[in-house]
């Protein structure tokens, strides 16, 4: 009689377990040896060139002689830090545009404490990013520089270019959310939803600054399973393998690295870009005056994630409908969010593609 699928053989579990043994004790002597140094992310060479409250704007030291003319700014949002776009030196897309002979520049927004509790999004758009790009124009003698926005720094980007076309050379934007009301289909944007649910003015007024830990417990709450369960038991299996136990550390080291947001900044873009989407409507106001994405009218480079399960890919491609410029691409990756960052083909094929795309705007 063949055996039911859910009986076991006794050699089988008895050579499982030890399989298991093994793993879990070269495991311990590979953690009981890791320095705190080991699991550090955000390691390529980079010095501050200009700060400015919590902010640091931090340029990368170029890996060519003589890097591509016009700068790049990298605008990351202000949830997580900027340090998954370098993650380790095998694993980054600052490294990767430094080797493709680009300028790179970075803001790190910092921790928001309790005085940076009214910020809006005025301060950090007209504010933080127009100062930081005046710093490029007059360090590298130009009118105009190139910007890649990340993620919410990718809308923010949207807005900066929206409202100062003049200092925009060309613009990327990568896994962007631009139409929060799209998520229709398989892939349905459950962070949307949620945050056309949130009752943001309970929350700020409440708290003040949003914690950094709420932020992150929602976030992991997209996917329960795969974000709490299943990631930590796959991390079993790497408990032999030092390179991938330390490539697990890193994305944890990251992940859990949560700043508090800025209470009235977070209260601005809930309501006006997850609520009222009205970013697409050219209805957002920063400061005195009205974000019309047909402003927009430099070249722009749209990358999205096609298993993106933070921003709906729909949400990215609808760019396309509404900025007034005649040169514009998009591009694909099949990769999900965090992918764009550390699969491997994104670390083969991104940043070529950005790097190409400036240089042939250039």
């Amino acid at each position: 009689m063949l055996p039911l699928p859910f009986q076991f053989q006794p050699d089988d579990v008895i050579r499982e377990l030890t399989e298991l043994n093994k793993k879990m004790l070269s495991g311990v002597k590979i953690l009981s040896a890791l320095h705190h140094d080991d699991v550090q992310v955000g390691t390529t060479p980079k010095e501050p060139v200009y700060r400015e409250d919590k902010l640091v704007l931090y340029r990368y030291t170029p890996m060519v002689e003589k890097p591509f003319s016009i700068p790049i700014l990298i605008v990351y949002a202000l949830v997580n830090r900027p340090a998954v776009a370098d993650l380790q030196q095998n694993r980054s897309l600052v490294r990767n545009l430094l080797m493709q002979g680009m300028d790179v520049y970075l803001i790190d927004w910092g921790y928001p404490s309790r005085s940076d509790r009214w910020l809006t999004l005025d301060d950090y758009i007209n504010g933080y990013i127009d100062n930081c790009v005046d710093v490029l124009r007059e360090r590298h003698k130009l009118d105009k520089i190139n910007i890649l926005g990340i993620c919410q720094g990718g809308s923010f980007s949207l807005c900066y270019a929206a409202l100062h076309p003049d200092k925009v050379k060309n613009l990327t934007v990568m896994v962007a959310p631009v139409d929060f009301h799209a998520d229709q289909g398989a892939n349905n944007g459950l962070l949307n939803v949620w945050g056309r649910t949130l009752d943001v003015d309970l929350m700020v007024e409440a708290m003040g600054n949003v914690p950094g830990e709420f932020m992150n417990f929602g976030f992991l709450m997209l996917k329960p399973l795969q974000l709490n369960i299943q990631k930590y038991t796959d991390m079993i299996d790497m408990m032999g393998d030092e390179e991938k136990l330390l490539n697990f550390l890193r994305m944890e080291e990251w992940i859990f690295d949560s700043p508090d947001q800025a209470g009235e900044a977070f209260r601005q873009f809930v309501k006006d870009f997850f609520q009222e989407n009205k970013l697409i409507k050219g209805e957002v106001v920063i400061g005195d005056r009205q974000v019309d994405l047909g402003k927009i009218t430099m070249p722009v480079l749209n990358i999205y994630a096609e298993q993106d399960h933070l921003v709906p890919p729909a949400s990215s491609r609808a760019l396309e409908k509404y900025v007034g410029t005649k040169d514009y691409t998009v591009c694909a990756f099949p990769v999900g969010h965090i992918g764009m960052y550390v699969s491997g083909k994104a670390q083969r094929d991104l940043a070529p593609t950005i790097a190409n795309w400036f240089k042939e705007h250039g």
